[in-house]
């Protein structure tokens, strides 16, 4: 009989089809085998179901959740628009519930969201907060609050982002730098809600710049409305080049993408690539989306976010990243098996990769972040998208009695 381990998963069906035993200890993946002749302080029976990595949300506004019902629809009607030519509205419109913000009731709100992140298996989130004249801080207090409260369960990157724009909005950098110094993992930004091409230009040099201050990754939102005009992307990736920030730096929606021309997709794809960067794509959340195939046949990175969780922009989320991958693989037609892996790989190891995070997937050394299915394999697990039988994070199980009481208690009025 050999060393002891603090968990062994039995019977466990990988997505290659091999029938395996998962040794963890001090939170890594220890052995992977047809038939470990160890024991554990606790064993796990797969029985014959799929266990996998754990999912990866890249792109949430975790401030903005379950804040629908605070205000009209209004937001919500323009950005929906067939050509979303009102984008810049629906986000004007949407500015109207930061006038409320305040730390004490957008907590409740986050601690409810990342249980559930908790509860389907998604151990890793990049969460957007909003730093603005009406926002100011409260949204980054929050989000920070919950990282440490869900440290070793969910890991939050949070990202002080600035929403409303930094040309714009007066006082929007200082308090940008002020969120950074707080403690927050990422700088973000919009630079396509600026009103003209130079100050697109400034809005991607102040974020680049304030992350090398600080020495962090960059996400920025971009292109995110029906105008084939839009190059935001074009500047991000062309500063990335400049900076230096190669695989740290992300970009978000580029939904302006689908309305381009051949010949500049495929240039923009080679620029993107030079400048070692991912894409998220969100199609659930509106009417247009980037060209998600295309980029891929380039050897782009594209993962999917939820995005949004009932919020001026998005009604529904639960922060189940097979639901996601379930509802883009009807938005992307993306419904053959190898489509259904490359689905399954976009929230999980290609959205890690976009995300920065190290060590990630099943593999003997890694840290031991996955989940058990009740599905024997990637077609039935997107068909089902169900709440995984048990959820391994940082080599612990998750409490999911726990999770299920921190979300009925923070969903008290």
């Amino acid at each position: 009989m050999a060393e002891n381990h603090e968990l062994i998963i039995r019977n466990a069906v990988l997505r290659s089809g091999e029938k395996v035993d998962i040794a963890i200890s001090d939170g890594k993946i220890a052995a992977i085998a047809p038939r470990l002749d160890v024991k554990a302080a606790a064993e796990i029976d797969a029985a014959g179901n799929l266990v996998t990595e754990s999912f990866v949300n890249t792109h949430l506004h975790l401030c903005k959740v379950y804040t629908l019902m605070m205000m009209d629809e209004a937001a919500l009607k323009d950005y929906h628009g067939a050509d979303m030519g009102k984008a810049m509205t629906a986000i004007e419109a949407a500015m109207k519930v930061k006038e409320n913000y305040d730390e004490r009731w957008i907590i409740k709100n986050v601690r409810k969201a990342v249980a559930l992140a908790g509860r389907y298996g998604c151990t890793h989130i990049r969460a957007f907060a909003d730093v603005d004249s009406k926002a100011k801080l409260e949204g980054v207090k929050a989000l920070l609050k919950a990282r440490e409260e869900f440290k070793g369960i969910v890991d939050i990157q949070v990202v002080a982002f600035a929403q409303d724009g930094l040309v714009r909005e007066p006082g929007a950098e200082k308090l940008l730098r002020e969120a950074m110094q707080l403690g927050c993992d990422v700088v973000g930004g919009i630079p396509w809600i600026e009103y003209t091409d130079a100050a697109i230009a400034e809005h991607v040099r102040i974020c680049f710049e304030i992350a090398k201050e600080f020495n962090k990754p960059v996400s920025m939102l971009v292109d995110d409305a029906g105008d084939n005009g839009l190059r935001s992307l074009e500047v991000m990736a062309l500063e990335t080049i400049k900076t230096g920030w190669q695989g740290r730096s992300l970009a978000h929606h580029a939904r302006a993408m689908s309305l381009y021309p051949k010949p500049y997709l495929q240039k923009l794809a080679h620029l993107l690539k030079e400048a070692g960067m991912g894409l998220v794509s969100d199609p659930h959340t509106g009417p247009l989306h980037a060209r998600v195939r295309e980029l891929q046949e380039e050897k782009v990175p594209v993962c999917l976010g939820q995005d949004d969780i009932s919020d001026a922009y998005y009604p529904y989320g639960r922060n189940n990243m097979l639901e996601v991958a379930f509802i883009n693989s009807h938005l992307l037609w993306y419904t053959t098996h190898e489509d259904m892996e490359t689905l399954y790989d976009m929230v999980t190891t290609i959205a890690a990769k976009c995300i920065g995070v190290e060590d990630f997937g099943i593999q003997v050394g890694n840290t031991a972040n996955l989940v058990v299915l009740d599905q024997p394999n990637v077609l039935e697990a997107l068909r089902f998208h169900e709440r995984p039988a048990v959820v391994v994070s940082h080599g612990k199980v998750v409490d999911q009695a726990l999770m299920d009481k921190i979300y009925l208690e923070n969903s008290k009025k």
